[in-house]
């Protein structure tokens, strides 16, 4: 005899089935499934750094339980129906931000994530001397006025040195590298008290270790697992305030 399906997987296969048939129910049907959006860098858009090219965007609208069962039942497909809109691009600075949201029709439920800085300060912040990050902030802000999409959770720049100066790749002074970071960061949780709600992806990496990285500064698969679990409670807060 068979064993019996948990609830939670049964409610799962429920609405993944509710989700294929939208397309062929009333308008009213389609509206109430939420859309999840991102938008940003490799933060978001790490799939090519892990073996599986799993990256948050799709753990956050569906777990993969194989590979991470302590999130099973931890998603927007087990609340009800989801889907991705998977607008991130690995290597996007700020400046990319307006291309990601082209053509951006959204309608019904949504919310976004986002994560932008950390290439800006590869490219030049990191060594700013001021007026770089003040543009970085007006464009930052030009973007999110912009955007049709409510609300939307911004995460910060995550410290791949886990606060070792030791571990500098920048060939840059880590005081002045840090205090950048710091500024950068700084832009990015005024922005999100403006738009929507922070998510501190720094504080929450500065608990990991070097295993959460590949390739000095790209999420690796726990990585990607951990800026899932960084943004899972604001999503899904966002979810049951709609």
């Amino acid at each position: 005899m068979g064993s019996m399906a948990s609830p939670t997987s049964s409610r799962r296969r429920f609405c993944a089935l509710i989700a294929a048939l939208l397309p062929g129910l009333p308008a009213t049907a389609q509206e109430r499934r939420m859309t999840l959006y991102t938008f940003g860098d490799s933060i978001l858009d790490c799939g090519r750094y892990n073996e599986h090219g799993v990256h948050p965007g799709q753990l956050l609208v569906r777990n993969d339980d194989a590979l991470f069962p302590g999130f099973r039942g931890r998603d927007l497909q087990t609340i009800g129906p989801a889907r991705l809109e998977h607008r991130a691009v690995d290597g996007a600075t700020v400046d990319d931000l307006p291309d990601q949201a082209r053509r951006l029709a959204a309608s019904g439920p949504a919310l976004a994530v986002l994560t932008v800085g950390g290439n800006d300060l590869l490219r030049g912040l990191a060594a700013d001397s001021g007026p770089g990050i003040r543009e970085f902030e007006s464009r930052l802000e030009r973007f999110l006025r912009g955007l049709k999409v409510r609300p939307v959770l911004i995460g910060n720049v995550y410290d791949p040195t886990l606060g070792n100066d030791a571990n500098n790749f920048l060939g840059i002074d880590a005081r002045i590298a840090r205090a950048n970071h710091r500024r950068v960061n700084e832009v990015l949780a005024a922005a999100a008290a403006r738009h929507g709600q922070l998510v501190d992806l720094h504080a929450h990496f500065l608990r990991g270790d070097a295993s959460w990285f590949t390739r000095t500064i790209e999420p690796s698969l726990r990585g990607a697992s951990e800026v899932r679990a960084a943004f899972l409670p604001a999503v899904l807060a966002s979810v049951k305030r709609t």
